[in-house]
């Protein structure tokens, strides 16, 4: 098994998606597949190719000319023999991956994430390109189940395979010195009385982190909680903040690796995931793994891992739904609390492992 995976989101590059795209790598070349993986960076970096264990990597900048890039890239690998090509989302990927599969006569895989379909799904600049990809592929694998009827609404025929995300709870886990870390930092920061609620990202009105903040005023529980803002804050929601600071007590961290989060989950009584539309979030996994009980809404991927067994949920969307879930999590106690985030760590444990997650796509390549 020999294949060409084309992605914008690899090492060096930041945030949830290099993430996946790393893992998922990873998990496969140990299981056994060469991939050589083209990364269609927006870097500044030169063109080249290097080894890496278990392939290469491809470094194709796109520049100020992403159609270029890309028909050099063709360039390199047309002289090549895959047996699949992958398209792990984004723009170029997904635009690319089609043309290559068919001049290298290999099958296509289209890995969508969130965003692929949910905003590609609306946009006149990627609607195109997407639908030619779901068309040409002879499977799409999606992160979320609540995605499939998306995709088969545009493209029919559109062989559709829930395949989600993982995390290894063999090396994420909060050491002492990191709960030591936590506690200072609570000490320091958050009144006695008040339980931690973190929201850990790219923190953004459209990933509903304005309607949180509105549902928790209007709840009435604003003493309850001190928020811990981790990441990109949008200008909006740093103003809303500004505006409420004394009645909603906040602090902000800026973005992290992930490795320097442990501590930050350790910081929370509960972390909050309120999306209007999301894939999989690496954040709903890690916290979970960690004991960390989630008030998440029900959108995409969130649906596939979090409930009221694991946390607080309520319909993407639904102001009184939402307000209610922040009235029960004010009111839970520490061994509600504490049985919750126990429970989601074992269904992580269970259900959410890399060597799952790696089986799947090798089935999907198998069936092709």
């Amino acid at each position: 098994m020999r294949i060409l995976w084309l992605t914008e989101h690899y090492a060096p590059s930041q945030g949830g998606m290099a993430q996946s795209c790393d893992r998922i790598v990873r998990g496969l070349r140990g299981a056994g597949a060469e991939i050589d993986v083209a990364h269609l960076t927006r870097r500044d970096r030169p063109w080249g190719v290097a080894r890496e264990q278990g392939g290469r990597l491809l470094a194709a900048p796109l520049g100020d000319d992403p159609e270029n890039a890309m028909r050099r890239l063709l360039t390199v690998v047309g002289r090549e023999s895959y047996t699949h090509v992958v398209a792990f989302g984004g723009t170029y990927a997904i635009l690319a991956a089609p043309v290559l599969a068919a001049f290298l006569k290999a099958p296509l895989v289209t890995l969508l994430r969130g965003n692929d379909i949910d905003i590609g799904a609306f946009s006149m600049r990627r609607r195109g390109a997407l639908a030619d990809a779901l068309r040409a592929s002879g499977r799409v694998c999606l992160v979320a189940r609540s995605q499939g009827p998306l995709v088969t609404a545009l493209v029919p025929e559109a062989r559709v395979t829930w395949v989600p995300n993982s995390v290894d709870t063999a090396d994420w886990r909060i050491l002492p010195s990191e709960r030591e870390r936590a506690r200072e930092w609570r000490a320091a920061n958050v009144a006695p009385e008040r339980r931690t609620l973190g929201l850990i990202g790219q923190l953004k009105n459209k990933k509903g982190v304005g309607f949180l903040l509105d549902a928790l005023r209007a709840s009435g529980h604003s003493e309850a909680f001190h928020l811990l803002l981790v990441g990109e804050v949008e200008e909006s929601v740093r103003e809303w903040l500004r505006e409420r600071g004394e009645s909603v007590p906040h602090s902000y961290l800026p973005f992290l690796e992930r490795y320097e989060l442990p501590s930050v989950y350790a910081s929370c009584d509960l972390v909050a995931l309120p999306s209007f539309y999301d894939g999989m979030p690496n954040v709903a996994l890690e916290a979970a793994a960690l004991g960390v009980p989630l008030l998440a809404s029900d959108a995409g991927g969130l649906a596939d891992v979090a409930d009221d067994e694991i946390g607080f949920t309520f319909p993407a969307g639904d102001a009184h739904a939402c307000r209610a879930a922040i009235d029960r999590a004010a009111r839970a106690g520490a061994d509600e609390l504490a049985a919750l985030g126990a429970a989601g760590a074992a269904r992580i444990r269970r259900d959410f492992t890399p060597a799952a997650e790696t089986a799947g796509y090798l089935a999907v390549f198998g069936a092709l």
